[in-house]
């Protein structure tokens, strides 16, 4: 069979997601089993909806991962635990991406949102149970004397209202089938189910509670040094244009506080217009995530009941056993 140029690109395309990310990142994991297992959340889902299409949740991630680092403690988490930053010959972090160390985090986050969205109950509470063991090794001080914790409950919404604001803003502006209005609010309910699993609180439910939840922060925000490092006109392509369509999703207030300004409504309109065909452009060269065809023929012969005990996480906080760092890495081979 003779493929189309489209079609070889998105041949080359999914070997390459399949080696570099899928090999690493998705081991253990089970979507075609058991038969009639609905998951965390099950066909028909607003969460089903908006995760099938991989290349917008990406950038979604890229959009929640700028807006979390606005919190100074979020940026000393990641210059003392992760692998997220470069370190000079005597290990010291310096507030530079590492690119390897950026594709770890990235396959991580992937393999965590198609898993929980479309992997087998146990699969969805294994990961939690793996990213929940990773967040009780990070605590520490910044170097102005102010402690942090990632188990803290005020720490663990603000994390959780930037993944989902992420997810979902991508998804209305990126997805050729958007959820709107009511639609899109039962995205952010459903997705508190992943949200409460990994011990998050009084988590926001809407999108105007979410929005509200994140602006409530401003106060203990700030445009930290690897923010500043990170932003601004004069990054190389490809990384400015990215850059620009992530500053972009970002509500007024955050767009003030790292001096982002919006251009004409035409020029706006059409850099926009240039990221959905972009985004869709590889969505359909690539075609659906086989995960997902994996969990619909998983549950295409009905629900079992007796294997959806899935409604709400059964975690509670402090539930956990206490791990070593090297214990939590070895959960994640």
């Amino acid at each position: 069979m003779i493929l189309l140029p489209h079609q070889l690109l998105g041949e080359v395309l999914n070997q390459r997601f399949d080696k570099t990310v899928r090999a690493n990142y998705f081991r253990g994991m089970e979507f075609a089993a058991p038969v009639g297992d609905p998951g965390w959340l099950g066909p028909g889902s607003a969460v089903w909806h908006v995760h099938s299409h991989m290349q917008a949740l990406i950038f979604g991630l890229q959009c929640a991962a700028f807006m979390e680092r606005l919190d100074p403690s979020i940026y000393w988490m990641g210059m003392h635990h992760s692998r997220l930053v470069k370190r000079d010959a005597d290990g010291n972090a310096v507030p530079e991406i590492d690119p390897e160390g950026a594709a770890v985090r990235l396959g991580h986050s992937v393999a965590f949102f198609i898993g929980t969205a479309f992997g087998s109950t146990e699969t969805a509470e294994r990961l939690a149970r793996t990213v929940r063991a990773m967040h009780h090794t990070v605590k520490g001080t910044r170097p102005d004397g102010a402690r942090y914790d990632a188990d803290d409950p005020e720490w663990l919404r603000w994390n959780y209202a930037t993944v989902v604001w992420g997810l979902a803003t991508a998804h209305e502006l990126y997805h050729p089938n958007p959820l709107r209005g009511k639609e899109i609010d039962r995205y952010y309910r459903e997705f508190t189910r992943v949200g409460i699993a990994l011990g998050g609180t009084d988590l926001p439910e809407t999108k105007a509670e979410t929005l509200e939840c994140l602006e409530a922060y401003l106060p203990k925000l700030a445009v930290t040094h690897g923010t500043a490092m990170a932003t601004g006109p004069d990054l190389p392509l490809p990384h400015a244009a990215l850059n620009w369509a992530i500053r972009d999703t970002m509500p007024k207030w955050a767009k003030q506080l790292i001096q982002h300004k919006d251009p004409n409504i035409f020029e706006r309109t059409a850099r926009r217009a240039m990221v959905w065909s972009v985004i869709n452009a590889l969505h359909l060269v690539q075609g659906p995530i086989p995960e997902y065809k994996q969990a619909l023929a998983r549950v295409k012969g009905g629900i079992d009941p007796e294997l959806a005990p899935h409604t709400m996480p059964t975690y509670k906080p402090g539930d956990d056993p206490v791990l070593s760092r090297d214990e939590v890495e070895r959960m994640f081979v």
